[in-house]
């Protein structure tokens, strides 16, 4: 098995949907922590999906193994 590379999917409405700040951080949508970046994908790929008529709903994936481990150089 492979490094954890730990990775959050979440997701809420957007400001501007060309940005990342949330209108209201109590209701973002915490979709899950999953072990690599093809598990988070494809969750996010999901959410996607089912709220892709609505601008301004935005998922994401955030890159935890990043911000626990900042030295490691980028896969």
């Amino acid at each position: 098995m492979g490094k954890q590379l730990l990775h959050l999917v979440m997701g809420g409405r957007v400001v501007d949907p060309q940005g990342v700040e949330f209108q209201n951080l109590n209701e973002l949508d915490i979709v899950g922590i999953y072990p690599n970046y093809a598990a988070a994908e494809e969750a996010w790929r999901a959410c996607a999906q089912r709220t892709v008529d609505d601008a301004e709903m935005k998922y994401v994936i955030v890159h935890l193994h990043r911000l626990l481990e900042p030295e490691l150089p980028a896969s």
